[in-house]
């Protein structure tokens, strides 16, 4: 071994004993700073899925903006699927400052090679959907997403601070839709449950498999990426949403959901993970829609961002001159 192979193996262990320091206070890696390869390709993944996920999940509720029942139903609506396009903007800035760039995202989802949230491959075969994804799917979100406004990692943290209060928003929206169309007649009730049957399951599902088949758990936590396991953030999303349900008069489609007062918290049923993973893999009822939806809306919109890359060289040329 040479002596600059010695400095180069005594550099490297300084910079790791300083991530591992700085992880161990609970403080932030910025993007300045050193960080294992790993630690970045985590980060990546995530923060890509997340990214993606909000963008995808503009089309389920978008497919009801010309279909709202009201002008004020539809300016909500609007303000909300405009609200998931911002959040899968900050998102993508976040995950560029490790080094990938937004087209390359793009491509990489486009093409199978990230995923994004599975709930998303559900249709929304029903008004009353727009509420429900609101209520559970965006409740559910809020569940995961504020222990990410602890996250390690000082960019992706501080994007979060601004997407759990605008979910929050949401949430509480969709919860007030719900509770509007409860009060209405036996056809909007009726229309509210059947709703919440068929995404209670899918909702339960976007906390990711059960910890001892998740892969990725255990090395996100110890980096302080995640702050909670899958199954932590589970059981809190259902003890939050079991008096909500019984306050807005509708059921879950659990025979084995109860309170157990031993653990303090409710038991539930396991979800069905093989539709989980048949989902994940491209096989649940949307994926090829919504993957065919981006690919198109990204191949239309191309001439838009050639224009703006044209622009601005010439801004740059006209400076230098």
């Amino acid at each position: 071994m040479t002596t600059s192979d010695t400095a180069t193996d005594a550099q490297l262990s300084a910079l790791e004993t300083r991530f591992e320091d700085t992880i161990a206070r609970s403080e932030r890696i910025e993007p300045r700073d050193w960080m294992p390869e790993g630690y970045r390709k985590t980060l990546v993944r995530q923060i890509a899925q997340h990214a993606h996920s909000e963008i995808i999940g503009m089309q389920p509720e978008g497919n009801w903006i010309t279909r709202a029942p009201s002008l004020r139903r539809k300016a909500i609506l609007l303000a909300k699927v405009q609200d998931e396009a911002g959040h899968g903007l900050y998102l993508y800035s976040a995950a560029e400052t490790l080094g990938v760039s937004r087209g390359e995202l793009t491509e990489m989802l486009i093409e199978g090679r990230q995923k994004y949230s599975s709930i998303f491959n559900y249709p929304t075969l029903s008004y009353a959907d727009v509420g429900t994804i609101g209520w559970l799917v965006d409740g559910a979100a809020i569940c995961n997403q504020v222990p990410l406004c602890r996250t390690s990692y000082g960019p992706y943290g501080r994007a979060m601070i601004r997407v759990c209060k605008e979910e929050s928003f949401h949430q509480r929206q969709g919860y007030e839709l719900l509770m509007t169309m409860m009060q209405g007649t036996d056809e909007q009730r009726a229309m509210v449950q059947e709703s919440v049957d068929r995404f209670w399951w899918p909702a339960l599902m976007m906390f990711g498999p059960p910890d001892e088949d998740s892969p990725n758990t255990a090395q996100s936590m110890a980096w302080g990426i995640k702050r909670n396991t899958n199954d932590d953030l589970r059981q809190r999303f259902v003890d939050m949403s079991v008096p909500q349900a019984e306050a807005l008069g509708v059921t879950f489609p659990d025979p084995d959901l109860k309170w157990n007062a031993e653990r303090g918290h409710h038991d539930f049923g396991e979800p069905d993970w093989e539709e989980f993973m048949q989902v994940v893999k491209g096989n649940g009822p949307c994926n090829a829609q919504r993957i065919a939806h981006r690919r198109a809306a990204h191949e239309d919109g191309a001439w838009v961002r050639e224009a703006a890359l044209a622009f601005a060289d010439r801004q740059r040329e006209a400076a230098r001159a």
